[in-house]
């Protein structure tokens, strides 16, 4: 049996191919899906089955452009209503080519349609080898029963199915090797682990959601403290359900003058600039939003903007153009315009005005605290990171949220964005000066950098005398 794992880091996704004696089955496929057909044709291998674990809300599917290019049957679980030509399977179907036989259960909890799929090598014995749980079980967590709520079903309920379904996988043999659809970074899930498979017996040991517990209590545990869904979810999920079209045939992003740029924007189209903070900050064009390509790209750009609105590139060459367009659609995002030819020189050269974003250390920070320079510090991670630790002088917007509560910040004064790193502190400050802010500032290295250097030295003084009172809140 030949199994590989597709791992995608920019979506934290998982996809799968399992073959044997010339027949192979790609499972959770992501939307560029050339990978497959090269490592197909690599393996000697024609892909004829196409499964997918549940409707992807995270991301936008390959099943429909990988059909169209092998002939393969897709697969879904029956709840999922796809409405195209595909195999609807339910609890104890089964799916057989080579030495492989897949079987199917239905494990709704994630989403009402999810299934999982147990891999049988009949080379290698009667017992099952693997089983692709799809969101229904990462690797230290369980997927999120919420995505799928409303209408005639809560959260409440999606989690009583949820823990009825886990005890499916949990009567699998320990030695049964777990492969999910996601990994850490993903928003499926509360705390997924880095890891990017596993074992059943080493999740019934280890995962904090599979320890023995009531129902009730499984279900107040699984719903508490849930992340806010991105709006895109919705979307993504409706598309899988359709049927997205092909990637092949979107048109690629036309280069565009400073001229043309100028136009698209004071049209309301988005300036999106995909490189790094640090560039950013050395030279943009005013009212662009920076998310870098080096990060979570995909997922925040599903997050900040809207499919319908125009959409122009600013990279460091066409190749990173070329990148961000795929990367964009993988997440529905495909209303791309262009993109500016010669880059921000280009912009620069032409007369226009470039606008700049001031870019500090955590050194710098903590001097600009002590000395009481710092009007507005903005923590814009997440609610978990927060609440881990923080500067106290800081107000929490989480980034996703930071449009919707700029009322709550003074335009008229400085701001300084923090973050985990840096990545989406940049992103916040150009959300910020879009919306008006004239004097915003980006800490370089975040608190992961303030936590090893000034945050653990304050933390020391703090052990012998009480805090200034320049560093209180």
């Amino acid at each position: 049996m030949f199994l590989k794992q597709f791992y995608l880091g920019c979506l934290a996704q998982a996809s799968y191919m399992i073959g044997s004696e010339g027949e192979a089955a790609v499972i959770d496929p992501r939307r560029d899906v050339d990978e497959y057909l090269s490592e197909a044709e690599k393996e000697g291998l024609a892909i004829r089955h196409i499964i997918e674990t549940h409707l992807h809300a995270d991301f936008v599917s390959g099943h429909r452009e990988l059909a169209r290019s092998t002939g393969a049957k897709i697969y879904f679980g029956a709840q999922a209503r796809a409405r195209f030509d595909h195999v609807a399977v339910r609890d104890g179907d089964e799916v057989a080519f080579g030495n492989v036989m897949l079987r199917f259960l239905e494990t709704p909890g994630h989403t009402l349609e999810s299934i999982c799929v147990v891999v049988f090598d009949r080379a290698s014995g009667k017992e099952p080898q693997a089983v692709l749980t799809g969101d229904t079980l990462f690797i230290g967590d369980v997927g999120r029963p919420d995505l799928a709520a409303g209408g005639s079903v809560t959260s409440a309920e999606l989690a009583g199915m949820l823990h009825d379904s886990l005890q499916k996988l949990l009567a699998l043999p320990d030695s049964v090797a777990v492969y999910p659809a996601h990994g850490a970074g993903s928003l499926c899930g509360k705390n997924i682990s880095s890891d990017t498979s596993s074992t059943i017996g080493q999740q019934r040991r280890f995962n904090y959601a599979l320890q023995p517990m009531g129902r009730e209590e499984f279900i107040r545990l699984v719903t508490a403290d849930l992340p806010e869904a991105p709006a895109y979810f919705a979307r993504d999920a409706a598309l899988n359900r359709e049927g997205p079209g092909n990637l092949s045939e979107l048109p690629a992003p036309r280069e565009l003058s400073p001229g043309e740029l100028e136009k698209i924007q004071k049209a309301g189209g988005v300036v999106l600039d995909t490189r790094p903070a640090a560039q950013y900050g050395a030279g943009h064009v005013p009212g662009s939003i920076n998310i870098g390509l080096s990060g979570q790209f995909a997922s925040w750009a599903g997050t900040l903007l809207s499919a319908e609105t125009p959409i122009v590139l600013v990279a460091e060459d066409p190749e990173r153009v070329s990148e961000a367009h795929v990367r964009l659609a993988r997440v529905g995002l495909e209303n791309i315009t262009g993109f500016l030819s010669g880059g921000v020189l280009a912009w620069h050269e032409s007369g226009r005005p470039l606008a700049r974003t001031d870019q500090i250390s955590v050194d710098e920070l903590a001097r600009r605290l002590e000395a009481g320079e710092v009007e507005q510090l903005v923590d814009v991670r997440r609610p978990g990171e927060w609440n881990s630790g923080h500067i106290g002088q800081a107000r929490h917007v989480p980034l996703h949220e930071l449009s919707a509560r700029l009322k709550e910040l003074d335009s008229t004064r400085p701001v300084t964005a923090i973050c985990a790193g840096g990545y989406r502190s940049s992103m916040a400050t150009s959300l910020l000066e879009r919306s008006g802010f004239e004097k915003v500032t980006n800490v370089v290295g975040g608190m992961t950098a303030w936590d090893t250097g000034p945050g653990q030295a304050r933390l020391s003084a703090e052990a012998i005398e009480p805090r200034s009172s320049a560093a209180k809140p």
